[in-house]
């Protein structure tokens, strides 16, 4: 359309000059063969640069986001390519991510087939035990209360798989409420009583009783439950665990600590990795309580530390952080 156009102009413009004279003639003749001329190869370069850019294209939605189209000419095309070679380093990066996440799940899945298959195939054997009509009074009392024990860690593993998900998907919804350390401690600690008090340990509580945070009540229990369970599991029997909590203008701190076996060096690093179990973990963990202690407290504009040393105990220190405006 844009060439007819042009050659509609030049043969007006010669039927024009036709009647001023021949020399004028032959000049616009020969102007509008050169524009013409200048117009086709300009609109051919464009054809191959629009090309080579569909080519690009191809090429990404094949997969392939290694070409580089950037150049520094000026001009709408130099413009669109900076912008499509934007639009492929963004691509590039979200599907390195969405690969990411999938190693993440396969992993994650795994690691839960792996936890859930020795419970089930336990209880798979058990119940068959139990089928036996001739089996002892005393076995079947021992392996019902097995298979019960068996049914409550499973209950729990799926419990904390499910709030797990919930933190990592964005749907767990934080209240921000002001919540009394105190309080927030004396419920934690109602779920630790029985097996503190069958390893004959005692609680040591220092702090005011104006310390306070805002934060979600419910939610930083279960964040404070996984991290005294740990305490108690690796403390020995007639130990202490230390409860300690403060406040300033920056954060309120709480600090839990024990006199226990400590933990290694080594797992210091990944102790608040889904699914690690260090050297010292007992047998019967399956490794997701301290990570969802620190998928809560995080989630709550917090932090979480742990210092160990083997042999002299371990201590995990909490700060929540006050917004400052």
């Amino acid at each position: 359309m844009h060439l007819f156009t042009m050659c509609i102009i030049s043969l007006a413009a010669v039927t024009a000059a036709v009647f001023f004279s021949i020399a004028a003639m032959l000049l616009i003749i020969i102007v509008s063969i050169l524009l013409i001329g200048c117009s086709l190869l300009f609109t051919k370069r464009r054809y191959l640069d629009i090309e080579r850019l569909s080519g690009y294209l191809r090429q990404i939605h094949s997969g392939d986001y290694s070409l580089d189209v950037r150049d520094n000419v000026e001009g709408e095309l130099s413009i669109l390519k900076n912008d499509i070679y934007k639009v492929t380093m963004m691509l590039s990066e979200q599907r390195a991510l969405l690969q990411k996440d999938k190693i993440q799940l396969t992993n994650a899945i795994s690691d839960i087939s792996h936890q859930l298959k020795t419970p089930l195939t336990s209880m798979m054997m058990m119940s068959d035990l139990l089928r036996d009509r001739n089996l002892p009074a005393e076995k079947r009392r021992e392996f019902t209360k097995s298979l019960r024990n068996q049914l409550e860690r499973l209950e729990w593993l799926v419990s904390s798989l499910l709030k797990l998900s919930k933190i990592d998907a964005g749907t767990a919804h934080f209240k921000q409420e002001p919540v009394v350390v105190e309080r927030l401690v004396q419920k934690a600690l109602e779920h630790v009583l029985i097996p503190m008090e069958i390893k004959e340990q005692t609680v040591s509580i220092i702090g005011e009783h104006s310390v306070t945070f805002l934060g979600d009540f419910h939610w930083t229990v279960e964040a404070l439950i996984n991290i005294l369970k740990n305490c108690v599991e690796h403390t020995s029997e007639n130990g202490v665990i230390t409860i300690f909590y403060s406040e300033n203008v920056l954060f309120t701190e709480i600090r839990i600590s024990d006199n226990g076996i400590g933990i290694e060096k080594a797992d210091l690093l990944n102790i608040f990795k889904r699914f690690y179990k260090g050297k010292n973990a007992a047998k019967e963990s399956v490794g997701i309580g301290l990570a969802m202690a620190h998928s809560i407290i995080t989630s709550q504009n917090g932090d979480i530390e742990v210092k160990s040393k083997k042999g002299e105990g371990t201590s995990f220190q909490i700060k929540f952080y006050k917004q400052v405006i």
